[in-house]
């Protein structure tokens, strides 16, 4: 067992985590946070160490936290191993995530710095006009298992930044990368700003009803967003919704096609399709439709599964059980609903990883035949291609889903591109590339993707700060 964070609070029921490409081995041992005393003792650091943080000035604010993020770049190594015995990526995405959160932040530490006050002229004499931000107080932070260390990140950073504390709740899959960040917080920030608390889905729900905090940001499935989001309405507070995806790729023409390939079946692949904003949807134009079909399957067969710290590994394992028997029977009702198997579509086994939850990188074709493939979020390795005639399908299949998070367009006519822009239906488009965000550009979607402001960039002030609007007159 490498990770041990038992006995932090009386009461909660223990859990542990396992490696899930040797799901026979433990890697950590925690403990819920359930019983009053202990949410009590929670909450009270937490208020009294925002209490005493908002009087930092900005400034000094974001500083602070890019020493800290500096930091967690320093300890990258350890926390990426973290992540992948208990999430499964490989060691290099791991890296990466982290440094990807990390630059996020201290992109957000100079923002914060700049948004604190706005002069507005007045529509009287005399009198002056000003916007004013506050901190909103205190925030729940609930965390997905895909992520571990850069949804945290994403969050705590402007929380922080624009005078917040935060309670953060990791998945029971993978709490050890955020329990690695608050040891690390401690060192920049006063006793209680940033706390992990592992605790049920369920008492997480009743606590953002409760009233005690002060806004709440959640990243997951549309249907634990909901729950949340109902939770929110009850006690009146702010919800930041960041949530799914069945994320399209237009594929009309190219001068490159090798290029364009690349970079989706990267977009779709990457963390084993665990991403919400993989590419799961490939449109491609009749005339292409063979040459990409078979371009995708030759890069599935170089694909190479195994235990994530190999660093010959090119996908690792999926996360947990549940999830990896749900990917299988979502990839079965596709093909019995008509979608075509052109490469994988089944459990791999892995010589020393014994009953690791490895799932071959599928390609669905024809995947228009099924509702499953073309409409519902798999969340795996299983990439769904489907061909049209006219652009008119092609934008029409695009928006065809309840999610609108990110889309992708493949053209090297201008005007389709702009119909693109104009057209399709999701919160992050790319033009002639994958579905990688930068660190300073908003990140959200609309329909069932999102709720509230975005979470990256300089929208975040949007849901960690109260806007006030004040009149000087004299």
């Amino acid at each position: 067992m490498k990770f041990d964070y038992r006995n932090r609070h009386e009461g909660g029921q223990p859990f542990e985590t396992r490696n899930p490409a040797r799901p026979a081995e433990i890697v950590g041992a925690y403990s819920d946070v359930t019983d009053p005393a202990s949410v009590d003792a929670i909450l009270g650091k937490a208020r009294q160490a925002q209490s005493e943080w908002a009087q930092v000035p900005s400034v000094e604010r974001g500083d602070r936290l890019v020493r800290f993020l500096s930091e967690v770049e320093r300890q990258v190594d350890a926390i990426a191993e973290a992540i992948t015995l208990e999430q499964g990526k490989a060691f290099k995405e791991a890296r990466n995530e982290i440094l990807k959160g990390c630059a996020e932040g201290k992109f957000i530490a100079g923002e914060a710095a700049r948004q604190q006050m706005q002069s507005v002229s007045s529509a009287r004499p005399q009198v002056r006009n000003l916007i004013l931000r506050r901190p909103r107080g205190t925030i729940f932070a609930i965390c997905p298992w895909n992520f571990p260390a850069m949804t945290p990140l994403r969050k705590l950073s402007p929380a922080i930044a624009f005078g917040n504390a935060m309670v953060l709740k990791p998945s029971q899959f993978t709490p050890a990368a955020a329990f690695m960040l608050e040891q690390i917080a401690g060192e920049f920030f006063p006793e209680g700003l940033l706390q992990v608390m592992p605790c049920p889905g369920a008492f997480a729900s009743e606590l953002t009803a409760s009233g005690r905090f002060d806004g709440v940001s959640f990243t997951g499935s549309v249907g634990i967003g909901r729950k949340v989001y109902q939770a929110a309405a009850t006690s009146l507070i702010p919800a930041q919704l960041e949530l799914g995806g069945k994320n399209g790729v237009i594929i009309n023409d190219t001068s490159d096609l090798d290029h364009c390939l690349d970079q989706v079946f990267a977009a779709a692949f990457q963390t084993g399709g665990q991403r919400c904003t993989s590419i799961s949807r490939v449109i491609v134009n009749r005339a292409l439709h063979a040459d990409v079909v078979a371009g995708l399957v030759a890069r599935a067969s170089q694909v190479r599964l195994g235990d994530g710290m190999d660093p010959t590994t090119t996908m690792g394992p999926l996360c947990n059980q549940a999830h990896f028997k749900t990917v299988q029977a979502m990839t079965d009702k596709a093909v019995a609903e008509g979608a075509q198997v052109a490469a994988g579509g089944k459990v791999s086994n892995v010589a020393g990883c014994e009953h690791g939850y490895f799932y071959q990188p599928t390609i669905l074709d024809n995947a228009d035949a099924s509702p499953t493939a073309s409409q519902e979020e798999i969340f795996g390795p299983v990439l769904s291609v489907m061909a049209y005639d006219h652009v008119d399908d092609a934008i029409s299949m695009l928006n065809d889903t309840e999610y609108g998070l990110t889309s992708s367009l493949f053209s090297d006519s201008h005007a389709l591109v702009q119909r693109f822009l104009d057209e399709s239906r999701n919160g992050m488009l790319h033009v002639n590339n994958g579905t990688v965000p930068d660190v300073n550009m908003p990140f959200g979607g609309m329909k069932h993707s999102g709720v509230g402001p975005y979470s990256v960039g300089a929208s975040v002030a949007a849901f960690y700060t109260i806007e006030q609007s004040a009149y000087l007159a004299w």
